[in-house]
């Protein structure tokens, strides 16, 4: 909209004196990576896998992302996290089975082949026979204890 005739109008111009600005580096800082033992890799793994624990909160907790807890937890299971890790040891209780005069256990008394071994958990029994795979072994055993 033009202004009525008759009517002033001022302007201004304002010059900017940037010859005393100090040149600010806006480049943020970064704050150098922590690297982790494995010893404390593995203590935030093991403290992730207690009954109730969120991954979300022992990650916060000890200021790494989450997502770096899930993969450290993968490789715990591996058994890819540094030294490994002892076994726990179960309970063994050995059942009698007759024999007969040559000395070969009888078959007929055990509903189980020879070589055969049951492992009762609180999830449910295990039952194997025969030459297993030992890392299908572990797996199903680690499934079981929870």
């Amino acid at each position: 909209m033009l202004p009525d005739v008759g009517t002033s109008i001022s302007v201004h111009e304002e010059v900017m004196d940037t010859s005393e600005q100090a040149y600010l580096d806006e480049t943020p800082k970064r704050i150098p990576r922590r690297r982790r033992s494995v010893e404390e890799k593995r203590r935030i793994v093991e403290e992730t896998l207690e009954t109730g624990a969120s991954v979300a909160r022992v990650a916060r907790r000890h200021a790494v992302n989450a997502n770096q807890v899930f993969y450290w937890r993968k490789k715990y299971r591996e058994g890819r996290m540094g030294k490994i890790q002892s076994s726990k040891l179960l309970p063994v209780t050995l059942s009698d089975t007759s024999r007969s005069k040559s000395g070969r256990v009888d078959c007929t008394s055990s509903p189980f082949a020879v070589g055969s071994m049951e492992i009762q958990l609180a999830k449910g029994t295990l039952r194997v026979a025969g030459n297993v795979d030992v890392v299908v072994l572990r797996t199903a055993i680690e499934c079981l204890l929870g």
